[in-house]
Formats: structure tokens, C-alpha cells, sequence
């Protein structure tokens, strides 16, 4: 089964750089709501942003509040293109570094692209599994993701890797997607139609749950904000009874970028 969403993640990654559009967290490809994303910012604004390397993959901008200094050593996990990577790297200056790893050999080969157009020296991108990170114990002062550990299926795991590569006294900012409470399937089969990256979604205290049993302390949600499916594709699969009463509930689909630390 693992090997089977692995499969798929890889496959829809892929696609995104065929296509040079995302079919990932964001509408899908399959979507009818191409135009809308998950972002309530604009990357086009942040420093170093790089056109060439954006998607429309993530659900948050981490690099933003992830406190990166000058001279750290930062790890993007699930760097695709080289978005985050590329940010990040405007943040720790030419005395820092950057890694990137991500699981799909098209992704690196585009990020590793953009790198060399670019002219980037302190950047690196590395294939690799975040469930067994290719990236040695205690390297790494910053770790960043966005809209990706959520399709890793062993999410215990790549928390304890993160804990793992982490020096003590760093710390993480991911964004990513939790379900506010159970959701019926009709739901989250519109949501999965909607954005890849509602897969495999855990409710949002059991993945807070995740990160304290990985070790990690000061837990924080820095940023939440609730991802709206159109009324549209929602009534391809449930009733309008069922539609009125989800959004008078407060169950919903929620986008979190969370920090915490390694004592």
C-alpha cells in the first residue's frame, strides 16, 4: 500500500513538470477551479522568489516565518523545482547553505535546472525518501517543507527524521494540511479531486500528536487558514442537505504552517 501512494505522489509530481503547472497541494489538474490556490499570500512578493522554480504547489510560505538567520544551514523537504529552496537561499547569504530532497527524478532534474540558470553555488539537490533522509544527524539548523509531508505515509517516521537531522537548538516550519474533525468521504473524495495533497490528511490534533512524539518542544501553528472547495464540486458528491450542513459545522479542511524546536 505504501509503495502504491508512493507510486502515485511520483506520478502526479511528475506530471507537474511536464505539464509546468501544479497538479499537487493547489487545484489539481483535474480541477475545474484551475485559477484558485491555497495561498492567502502572494509569493511574487517575497525576496528571492524565482518564477521559473513556482508551481503553485505549496499551501503556506514557511520561509517566511521560519526565522532563517544568516549563515544557517537550511533543508527543504519535498523541494520540488527549487521554490522554497530559492527563498531560503536569499535568507541564509552566501556563508549558508541550502538542501533540497525530493523523491521525484523529474523535480530534481528541473531543480537542479533552475539552479544552473541561476548561477547558484550554496544550493543543493538531493534525490532522496524524507522517511529515510539522505542527510546526515544533527547538520542542519532550519528545517522547511510546504504541502508535502502530508503525502508521506509514514508520518511518524519522517517527524523523527526531521528530530534526527536537526542540531540541537533547531527548528522547523512546515505548512500543511489537517482536517479540522472527521469528514464524511463524500467530502474528502471533493477534496482529493480538488488537490492531491488532501490525501492521506490527518485530523489536526492527531498530527500535532505526531510532532510532540517525534521529541520536538514549543510547538506552535504560526499560520491556519481554511481551504474553501467550490460549492460546485462539492455537489458532485454529496446531497444538498449534506452541503448545507458542512459548512454550518466547523468541520473543514485547514492549511497550518506550524514551528517547533529540537531542545
Amino acid at each position: 500500500m505504501t509503495k502504491n501512494i508512493k507510486e502515485t505522489v511520483k506520478q502526479t509530481y511528475t506530471a507537474a513538470v511536464q505539464n509546468g503547472s501544479g497538479c499537487g497541494c493547489g487545484p489539481s489538474c483535474c480541477s475545474p477551479e484551475q485559477s484558485t490556490s491555497f495561498l492567502d499570500e502572494n509569493y511574487k512578493k517575497v525576496a528571492g522568489y524565482q518564477e521559473i522554480a513556482d508551481y503553485g504547489l505549496g499551501c503556506g510560505l514557511p520561509t517566511e516565518i521560519a526565522d532563517i538567520k544568516k549563515g544557517n544551514i537550511v533543508l527543504d523537504l519535498g523541494s520540488g523545482a527549487g521554490n522554497d529552496i530559492f527563498i531560503a537561499r536569499n535568507q541564509v547569504g552566501e556563508a549558508g547553505k541550502v538542501i533540497g530532497v525530493d523523491f521525484t527524478e523529474a523535480m530534481i532534474e528541473k531543480a537542479n535546472e533552475n539552479k544552473n540558470k541561476l548561477g547558484f553555488e550554496n544550493v543543493a539537490f538531493i534525490l532522496g525518501d524524507i522517511e529515510e533522509l539522505p542527510v546526515d544527524s544533527e547538520t542542519v539548523d532550519v528545517v522547511i517543507s510546504n504541502c508535502v509531508m502530508n503525502l508521506v505515509p509514514d508520518k511518524n517516521k519522517a517527524y523523527q527524521e526531521v528530530f534526527r537531522v536537526l542540531k540541537s537548538g533547531g527548528h522547523f516550519s512546515i505548512s500543511d494540511v489537517v482536517l479540522n474533525s472527521d469528514l464524511p468521504k463524500g467530502i474528502l473524495k471533493a477534496a482529493e479531486m480538488y488537490a492531491n495533497c488532501v490525501s492521506g490528511a490527518l485530523e489536526k490534533k492527531a498530527y500535532l500528536s505526531v510532532i510532540e512524539n517525534a521529541g520536538f518542544q514549543d510547538l506552535e501553528i504560526r499560520k491556519e487558514h481554511e481551504i474553501n472547495l467550490p460549492d460546485s464540486l462539492l455537489l458532485q458528491f454529496i446531497s444538498n442537505q449534506e452541503l448545507e450542513t458542512y459548512r454550518k459545522n466547523k468541520s473543514a479542511i485547514i492549511s497550518i504552517t506550524i514551528n517547533a524546536k529540537k531542545q
